[in-house]
């Protein structure tokens, strides 16, 4: 069994087991749970109902004179897939390891964008949070990637590992927020890529972000104009490598495994070459990927959007016009298949539309 499926088989055998799971007192809400357990948005102490949660229903609270988030899980997980119906029992778990690595002397002051949880209860299901008075962000500038990715390589030192950075997932109220963590998994950094371990390594912290979000920005981008989204590009790529750099000192200074500090410096070493380089080239390497990686994720969830269709549709005219860049640059199928592939992509994609 791989890593993977011994973390899902981990997880399905906790809710099999009825134990209760715990993140803080009750006594620290400022409602009684039970009353936080049976909210509906019908209440006067709800004021915003917000829309799209997939694992929970999400309400603004006002009690005891402030804000609250409040995540009441949905009694059907609306992700087909067991990380899905398994999410909101690895957010409280992953609840309770933030809270600890916050208090940790080094890496806490670097997790200031992580939102506190006041109270979690997995067989209550319900988390509680102060509100963030934060705004999606719809262009990220320097200061956002780099808070972002501080706290990412942070994240990463403490073991744990996010796999959906996508829009919904971050605020910025002047910091960059992090506030959602049912696709959050435990890793071992120094012996291992990922939480699945050593079995992909295609898949790191700033692939998690461009895959599940900076893409999609960048493909706005291009639709106004192709410049636009090579410079943004640039500037990501210029953060990420400086906070790569620095996440390879410090595991090396940890004891890391040589196949971890040779995998991380590969990567380094192909972003370096590009920017010295063919930068448009990794831009299509990348873009690639992460269009072909979140359309399948969002098809594998039956969780597809306007988004998805949108990413269809650039993957549709890559393969028809670059066909042959591609080919130099990723192992691809024949094209002929790849515009069939996308053809059955699209219609499940129209047909699974939650939004």
């Amino acid at each position: 069994m791989n890593t993977l499926n011994t973390r899902q088989q981990a997880q399905l055998a906790f809710i099999a087991s009825n134990a209760e799971l715990e993140v803080g007192h009750p006594d620290d809400c400022p409602l009684p749970l039970a009353t936080l357990a049976t909210t509906d948005g019908s209440e006067d102490y709800v004021s915003r109902v917000l829309s799209g949660g997939l694992t929970a229903h999400v309400y603004r609270i006002e009690a005891q004179g402030r804000s609250w988030t409040l995540k009441r899980a949905r009694e059907r997980c609306l992700v087909q897939n067991t990380d899905g119906q398994t999410s909101f029992l690895n957010e409280v778990q992953r609840r309770a390891d933030l809270r600890e690595l916050k208090r940790d002397p080094i890496l806490g002051e670097r997790l200031v964008g992580i939102v506190d949880t006041c109270y979690g209860s997995y067989r209550q299901g319900v988390l509680l949070s102060p509100w963030i008075e934060g705004d999606p962000i719809a262009v990220w500038d320097e200061r956002q990637l780099t808070q972002l990715f501080e706290m990412l390589v942070a994240l990463l030192l403490g073991g744990l590992f996010e796999w959906d950075l996508c829009p919904g997932n971050t605020l910025d109220d002047g910091h960059v927020r992090l506030f959602d963590f049912g696709y959050m998994y435990r890793f071992d950094p120094l012996r291992q890529f990922n939480s699945n371990g050593t079995e992909m390594p295609q898949f790191h912290a700033a692939e998690r972000f461009e895959t599940r979000q900076y893409f999609a920005h960048l493909l706005t981008l291009e639709q106004r104009e192709e410049p636009l989204a090579l410079a943004a590009f640039a500037l990501e790529k210029r953060i990420a490598l400086e906070a790569y750099g620095r996440l390879h000192m410090e595991l090396d200074a940890r004891g890391a495994s040589s196949t971890v500090l040779d995998w991380l410096a590969g990567i380094i070493g192909e972003w370096k070459h590009a920017m010295r380089g063919d930068l448009e080239a990794l831009y299509l390497k990348e873009a690639w990927r992460s269009h072909w990686l979140d359309l399948h994720d969002d098809l594998s969830g039956q969780t597809c959007t306007a988004s998805t269709l949108a990413r269809i549709g650039w993957l549709e005219r890559t393969t028809r016009e670059r066909h042959g860049d591609l080919q130099r640059l990723l192992p691809v199928e024949p094209q002929r298949q790849l515009i069939e592939e996308l053809r059955r992509a699209r219609q499940l994609a129209e047909r699974w539309q939650i939004a």
